[in-house]
Formats: structure tokens, C-alpha cells, sequence
């Protein structure tokens, strides 16, 4: 039987746009550092149905410009905006002490400091001032979003499959200000 870790895809990136007339495409890496999307041997979008291999990536202010093997103009880049890029995950390093794939984030039930549920994490978006979490109450109010810090997020247990979460204007600091 497969370990369904070495074979679960996780997300490194995204084709965000397309750059020039010769194919190349701009993809918002999600790697610690953007020119690694490349690092990882051949891409796949999330279904695994295509199969991209990088050839070149150069880091930009817009994002990783990068050429993709038999993109060879603008009219077949433009198709693939839009597609998240994906590697399995033996491929990848381990996390380091304290970190965390988001994906392995995504799923955890997120209790407050006294062991209430408040919901459910469904994503953890970055949208450029850091990572968040989006938990879902699954009561059908709107998904909450916090920054995860050491203060808002001070406990991960991943092997439990719950974190706990101190939601702002609950926590020591956030008292004092």
C-alpha cells in the first residue's frame, strides 16, 4: 500500500498571467523562495491530468517568470492561467521545527484556549502581509480569517489534527493595547 504522504500533492504555485509573445508564463510561487517552483522536478495541476516541466524561472517584482516545456507562444500560455501547480509531497524538504506545509494545516479543527470548536481550517491564504488561516464555523456564518502568529496560533498539533486559536481581542496582548 502507498503512504498517502509520499503521494499527496501540495501546491507551489500558481500560473497568474503570461509574459512576452514566446510562451512564458508568471506563476505565483508559493515556495520560501519563489525561484524554487522550478526546484522540484516536473508540475501537475490538481487533477494530475497535465504535466508541466519547467525549463527556465527567473524571479521578477510580478512574480516567477518561467518557460515551460512545449509553451511556445502566447496563444498556447494564455490557456493555462489560472492553474495551480503542484509536486508530491516526497519531493519536498521537510518542514523545519515549528513550521508548517499549509496543507498540512488545511483539515485541523481549530479550538479556542479553553477547547471549544470554533470551526473547522479550509485554506491559508496569503494575500502579501503573511499567512492566515480561514476556518470555517460550519454553521453557515462567513469563514473567519487570522493571521497566524505565535500569539493568535500558539498551539499546532498536527498528529491530533486540531491547533487552537486565540482569536484577536482574546489574547494578553491584545488586552494591553
Amino acid at each position: 500500500m502507498a503512504d498517502p504522504d509520499r503521494t499527496r500533492l501540495i501546491r507551489i504555485g500558481r500560473i497568474t498571467g503570461v509574459h512576452g509573445i514566446k510562451g512564458e508564463v508568471v506563476i505565483a510561487a508559493s515556495t520560501e523562495r519563489p525561484e524554487d517552483v522550478a526546484a522540484y522536478g516536473p508540475v501537475t495541476d490538481a487533477e494530475g491530468r497535465r504535466s508541466f516541466v519547467i525549463e527556465a524561472a527567473r524571479p521578477t517584482t510580478k512574480g516567477v517568470v518561467a518557460k515551460l516545456a512545449g509553451v511556445t507562444d502566447r496563444n498556447a500560455a494564455e490557456p493555462l492561467k489560472g492553474t495551480d501547480l503542484y509536486v508530491p509531497r516526497d519531493r519536498l524538504p521537510p518542514a523545519a521545527d515549528g513550521e508548517y506545509y499549509a496543507s498540512d494545516l488545511i483539515g485541523l479543527e481549530a479550538l479556542d484556549p479553553v477547547g471549544a470548536r470554533i470551526g473547522r481550517v479550509v485554506d491559508v491564504p496569503n494575500y502579501g502581509a503573511g499567512d492566515l488561516l480561514e476556518i470555517d464555523p460550519g454553521d453557515g456564518r462567513a469563514t473567519l480569517l487570522v493571521t497566524i502568529t505565535d500569539a493568535t496560533v500558539p498551539e499546532i498539533d498536527i498528529a491530533k489534527g486540531r491547533l487552537t486559536v486565540a482569536m484577536p481581542g482574546e489574547t494578553e496582548a491584545d488586552a494591553e493595547d
